[in-house]
């Protein structure tokens, strides 16, 4: 190990070692103050955001080849801090009003997000899984961190034993993977494999399994409804975002560049994937009248318009758009999701009240402005212009047209009109229905509101300033 190792891990070794020096300022700062530690976690992000951006436009590789740099690594990572900020401020005023507020939650929160960021720098598949594991299990502390809440509790034992069982594929897959070619490594898999074998098929086939889960992938999503509905709503809109760009981090980066040889495997079994996710994830969600469940199901369904572009990047010519493709619909899917998930949070109400869709009866009338910012959310999930959402799902379904995948794009289309119905269902009980919701009027939580909000339209009239940081994210190359 030099420094050029170290410097290729640079943002993650920021946000990890801050997550740990926490743990020991923690222990000396009083119980009424434990806000103080969500200002310094904030403060380490902010260093390993600077960091990250520092990093854009470089190619360079650490540790023997298990650590990437590239345009890739650098947009996720930035992504993920971003996330990981905005997850700190909706928690800060929600947390203290649900009477869990401990400095830990904070800690946990940069140990999960580190494990996404060494996710987007991994160059081995032994990588993959350490960043699996290390985002994962401070998931599952998190989704119970409301004990002795008996729903937090529950969601938690089901996240963790189905979490578990999960990475029990992933491992398999590896090793199945390295039964066949000798290596982990990605540059290594992909000079190994010219004719895929049976053993090989079997490692990837194991593998998509694996992260289809942390995606919540259709027939791997089972745990999310559940676990989005008992996990307190924060840690639920951050694990709407954060776990799910990490997945994908992942997804992408194994499948188009160490499994290239095998394409004509794994596309039609990640078309048929993304059309089922897409399709189960919004015809399930019409029958919901809890927002948490309606937007576990949405989340569902999001994840299958990102998987449209792994089979679109199946195809090498069109590689690169789909890749860019899904950046975009990631970063626009982030704004837009932890806005809704924000509205949630100034809604509910002690006990789990003003969770239920009926709950938002009357809040256009007494709350214009979270009303309208509600609006701009719901229909940016539908995919509505001017919205950003609008544009992530054309530049999605465009790289399923350019990859000839016409009919996995019809779907796309056909289950978005579907979602209409329960997105616009929330607009109408708002505007249309009489009622006296509940709100709570808290700084950082509006702030969050406003930010999200702005972000939603303003990338929604002007793309091109999302586009071309999402262009940034190039792979390097491991063919030889």
């Amino acid at each position: 190990m030099d420094l050029n190792d170290l410097t290729t891990i640079l943002p993650f070794l920021i946000v990890i070692v801050w997550a740990c020096v926490l743990l020991l300022v923690d222990l000396f700062i009083p119980r009424e103050k434990k806000g103080l530690t969500a200002f310094l976690a904030a403060a380490g992000l902010v260093a390993g955001l600077a960091a990250a951006v520092q990093q854009l436009g470089m190619q360079a590789e650490g540790f023997g080849g298990m650590i990437v740099v590239d345009g890739y690594t650098a947009v996720l990572h930035i992504l993920f801090i971003g996330v990981g900020l905005f997850a700190v401020m909706q928690s800060y005023d929600y947390i203290k009003r649900k009477g869990i507020e401990r400095g830990e939650y904070y800690i946990l929160l940069l140990f999960t997000l580190s494990g996404m960021m060494l996710m987007a720098n991994a160059g081995d598949l032994i990588v993959v899984f350490l960043a699996l594991e290390l985002l994962s299990l401070p998931l599952y502390i998190l989704a119970g961190f409301a004990r002795p809440d008996l729903q937090s509790e529950e969601s938690a034992i089901k996240y963790f034993l189905l979490g578990a069982f999960a990475s029990g594929f992933v491992v398999y897959g590896i090793a199945l993977i390295f039964g066949a070619t000798m290596t982990t490594s990605l540059a290594g898999i992909v000079a190994a494999v010219k004719t895929p074998s049976v053993l090989m098929l079997l490692g990837c086939g194991l593998f998509l399994v694996g992260l289809g889960f942390k995606v919540a992938a259709v027939p791997f999503h089972m745990w999310t409804p559940d676990v989005y509905q008992g996990a307190p709503s924060s840690v639920t809109a951050f694990m709407s975002v954060g776990a799910k760009a990490g997945g994908f981090a992942a997804l992408l980066r194994v499948f188009v560049t160490a499994f290239p040889e095998m394409a004509s495997y794994w596309a039609p079994l990640a078309m048929w994937i993304a059309a089922l996710t897409m399709a189960w994830g919004n015809i399930a969600a019409i029958a919901q009248t809890n927002i948490k469940r309606m937007l576990a199901y949405s989340s569902i369904a999001h994840a299958g318009y990102i998987l449209v572009s792994l089979p679109a990047a199946a195809n090498s010519v069109v590689a690169p758009e789909a890749i860019r493709a899904a950046l975009f619909y990631l970063i626009s899917y982030a704004f837009t999701n932890l806005g809704a998930w924000a509205v949630v949070l100034t809604m509910e109400q002690a006990e789990g009240k003003g969770l239920e869709i009926e709950d938002y009866a009357g809040l256009g009338r007494k709350k214009p402005a979270l009303a309208l910012a509600m609006a701009i959310f719901m229909l940016s999930l539908t995919g509505m212009p001017p919205t950003v959402g609008f544009i992530g799902k054309f530049y999605i379904f465009r790289a399923a047209v350019d990859a000839e995948l016409v009919w996995l794009a019809l779907v796309g289309v056909i289950t978005s009109l579907i979602s209409a119905y329960y997105y616009l269902r929330v607009i109408v009980v708002m505007y249309m229905k009489s009622g006296e919701p509940q709100t709570r009027s808290e700084g950082w939580l509006n702030t969050t509101v406003v930010l999200t909000a702005l972000g939603t339209l303003v990338f929604g009239l002007l793309p091109g300033l999302l586009l071309e940081f999402a262009s940034q994210a190039q792979f390097l190359s491991f063919i030889p």
